[in-house]
């Protein structure tokens, strides 16, 4: 079954095709920006029974350079199988298109990203037929993206910074950043971003932050993951039907976006926090704790 980071690691190149040309500026390859992008049927499958698919092809034509194919990845885990693959694909590709190809593999863990870029060679050791050399792109090399302006001179690099660093110590700073940026993005822009950083995040812990920024710094959008956010908190209103029940529960999203940041929170605050018996006191709270540089000044309008 196809996870939804497995989707969004490709289909972000779908969605903004010259993405590739600002990922490999980061890989320290020169490929120009595409002046015209075909997105390509991605069924590879022969007449024989067996089936073949890339993630995701792209056709990319740049001014004064040769078209090229782009075969997008998306790996979630070692296969020892897939350097086969990966060859066979580029060996159709340029069978079929008669033009080059390249494959891009995109991964959310350092091991797996490692072993994607190891070169693979197949044939004899003594004269060696076929030597695959994918690009990679994943937390080892993304840029970490915590500063607003760098968000902005590329919305999409920045996205798919923020899914190959789900589970770095400072996700909290990187999906704020986005946040902060989308707050004045047009909401045509902003919506499949929030949707595919959404997917891209999965279950790691920073999916249920991203859903905590969205509801407060977003709340004003009507993308898909925003209303099913403020629907998962009507009904959860209407089974509690008490004040008391609204109050508890935002207490502990006050303290989960605390500890998802890796703040510290001393006892006394935890307790002056969950004994806190006003919804909107709690909200409140709950809007500082996204940007509180301390558990204390949760409690402090600056």
């Amino acid at each position: 079954m196809v996870s939804s980071p497995h989707v969004a690691m490709h289909r972000i190149f779908q969605e903004y095709p010259s993405l590739f040309s600002g990922v490999s500026e980061v890989l320290g390859i020169d490929f120009p920006p595409p002046t015209s992008v075909t997105v390509l049927p991605n069924d590879l499958t022969e007449t024989s029974p067996v089936e073949r698919r890339v993630d995701t092809l792209l056709r990319l034509e740049a001014e004064d350079d040769e078209p090229l194919l782009l075969a997008v990845e998306a790996q979630g885990r070692k296969d020892p199988d897939k350097p086969a693959s990966w060859a066979y694909y580029a060996s159709y590709l340029l069978t079929k298109y008669r033009l080059q190809p390249m494959l891009l593999v995109v991964c959310q863990d350092h091991a797996t990203a490692e072993w994607a870029a190891r070169e693979v060679t197949f044939g004899p050791r003594q004269w060696p037929l076929l030597t695959l050399r994918p690009l990679v792109a994943g937390p080892h090399n993304m840029p970490v993206i915590t500063d607003p302006a760098e968000v902005r001179k590329d919305l999409a690099l920045a996205t798919l910074s923020a899914i190959t660093h789900a589970t770095h110590p400072g996700a909290g700073a990187i999906l704020k950043s986005m946040t902060t940026v989308l707050r004045d993005t047009p909401q045509s822009i902003a919506n499949p971003i929030i949707e595919f950083i959404a997917q891209g995040l999965g279950k790691h812990p920073a999916a249920q932050l991203w859903r905590k920024l969205v509801a407060v710094d977003l709340s004003f959008y009507k993308s898909p993951l925003s209303e099913e956010i403020r629907e998962e908190g009507r009904a959860e209103g209407r089974a509690e039907g008490r004040a008391e029940g609204r109050a508890e529960g935002r207490a502990e999203d006050v303290l989960d976006v605390l500890e998802v940041r890796g703040i510290e929170i001393p006892e006394a605050i935890r307790e002056r926090i969950t004994g806190c018996g006003d919804p909107e006191v709690l909200r409140d709270w709950h809007r500082r704790a996204v940007t509180a540089p301390t558990a204390e000044d949760v409690f402090t309008d600056k």
